[in-house]
């Protein structure tokens, strides 16, 4: 396929889905946070419009969103529909599965807080969880630092599929396969939407749609594998994880089993079908199809960082990338690199002296022409004076 001023065309299945995109001109930071895509906007829209009107039947015809999130979940993951529940986070999927371990978990120190916080409060207050730190290699979780760190007491690693810092992508089949028949939880929520990974790999998947999905804050889902089922235990289970959720009654029902009993309240179908309709475009776009689109374009902007001469500690091996570029300005030029990029219009997140730039497959000419801009503006300010 011929390229149209550097620039590869879409294929086919990815035409309604590239049009979906909608922010402003400039904005590079998927990472943080995706304006919402033009379908989950008008999911968001129809549901409202629903709700504001309350025609008669209207809240029994709402109440299939967590059923639609299932499938459309099961269908970008390959888990079944009935091992995936709503969550109102990635935070409490993840601590929904980390409560229910027993024994050793393995996770990174310096992985996001929200499996590192969950596996110390999990241990703190149950005292059946026990956190124990993987060894990285420069900041990254490798296969090899979690053979370094099993034991014959580990019950459970906990990984982020894409590291927020860093946009390094954990080699999820090699972990597996390092692991045997332990559980392996994955946090992916920097990834799903963004690169294509092999998700039979895990056994506990916990993915929010505020990032690369563009669906918002307040929606998520868990994913949970039947060995997984067997092991965890829903120790925060509520009125939601229950067969018969919130009907009135004098006996205390049972958690349910798998992902349907890692819930506290009754899901958000509002909430269940803005998910449900970023991953049914997501499917429909194919993700390989986005993932190869979100490569090519952060390789647009890791060239122009080379360019500029801007250090980039994140990867640079397009197995170990995903849509993030992490450049590391020299101290006293930081201030003049984040004043260029707003001053220009570019949306990024400055973090710990480092800048995060985070490209989606929607991402257009006319914003990588504004960081180049931008890149230039901040070169001429940080020149030596001669």
């Amino acid at each position: 396929m011929a390229a149209l001023n550097g620039v590869l065309p879409a294929p086919p299945g990815l035409t309604d889905y590239l049009a979906g995109f909608g922010e402003e001109p400039g904005y590079l930071d998927f990472a943080r946070l995706g304006p919402l895509s033009r379908a989950v906007a008008a999911e968001s829209a129809a549901q409202d419009d629903a709700l504001r009107r309350a025609r008669p039947g209207v809240f029994d015809r709402l109440q299939g969103g967590a059923d639609r999130l299932a499938a459309a979940a099961g269908a970008v993951t390959g888990f079944r529909p009935d091992q995936v529940a709503f969550q109102p986070s990635t935070t409490e999927g993840l601590t929904q599965a980390l409560y229910g371990v027993t024994g050793q978990v393995l996770l990174s120190a310096s992985d996001h807080r929200a499996l590192t916080v969950a596996a110390a409060r999990a241990a703190d207050l149950l005292q059946t969880v026990v956190p124990v730190p993987i060894p990285t290699t420069a900041g990254r979780v490798t296969p090899g630092g979690v053979r370094e760190a099993l034991t014959s007491s580990t019950a459970a690693v906990a990984v982020s599929a894409v590291d927020a810092r860093t946009g390094h992508v954990v080699d999820l089949e090699g972990v597996r396969e390092v692991i045997g028949d332990r559980l392996l939880i994955v946090d992916a929520v920097q990834a799903l939407g963004a690169v294509d990974l092999p998700w039979d790999a895990a056994d506990v998947i916990a993915c929010g749609g505020e990032t690369w999905l563009r669906a918002g804050h307040g929606c998520a889902f868990l994913a949970v594998s039947d060995r997984a089922a067997e092991r965890l235990t829903p120790s925060l289970s509520g009125v939601g994880g229950t067969a018969i959720g919130d009907a009135a009654g004098d006996v205390v029902p049972p958690a349910g089993s798998g992902a349907a009993g890692l819930q506290l309240a009754q899901p958000d179908h509002a909430a269940a079908s803005r998910l449900a309709a970023a991953l049914e475009e997501l499917a429909a776009a194919g993700p390989a199809q986005v993932a190869a689109r979100v490569l090519e374009r952060s390789a647009r902007v890791l060239a122009l960082a080379d360019e500029f001469g801007l250090p980039v500690p994140s990867p640079r091996a397009d197995g170990e990338r995903a849509g993030i570029v992490v450049v590391d300005p020299l101290p006293q030029h930081l201030t003049a690199l984040t004043a260029a990029l707003f001053n220009h219009g570019v949306s990024v997140t400055v973090r710990d002296g480092r800048v995060r730039i985070s490209p989606h497959a929607g991402t257009e000419e006319e914003t990588l022409a504004m960081l180049r801009s931008a890149l230039t503006a901040y070169s001429l300010a940080v020149r030596p004076v001669r």
